[in-house]
Order: C-alpha cells, then sequence, then structure tokens
C-alpha cells in the first residue's frame, strides 16, 4: 500500500514540479527552494523503487 502511494506521489512530482535537470541547473547555485525540491524528488522516487 505504501509502495503504490510513493509511486502516486512520484507520478504527480513528475507533472508538476520542475525537472532542473532538464533545465541544466548547477547545483552550486540553486536556491534553498530549488534544494528543498530536489531533495523531495529524491526522497519520494527512492522509497517509489524500493
Amino acid at each position: 500500500m505504501k509502495k503504490k502511494l510513493y509511486k502516486l506521489i512520484a507520478k504527480l512530482n513528475k507533472t508538476i514540479l520542475p525537472s532542473y535537470s532538464k533545465q541544466q541547473l548547477d547545483l552550486s547555485k540553486a536556491s534553498k527552494l530549488q534544494m528543498a525540491l530536489i531533495g523531495w524528488r529524491y526522497f519520494i522516487t527512492k522509497k517509489a523503487l524500493d
């Protein structure tokens, strides 16, 4: 059940949140909000794949 929830959230993240890798964002120049979004997407993706 949890894994299905994380997969659903991952799909929502993909459609709603911006992709910084496609924008070629330099992580050293990213703002705190951008870093938080990157961390959130990483966390959800990791949980969805486990």
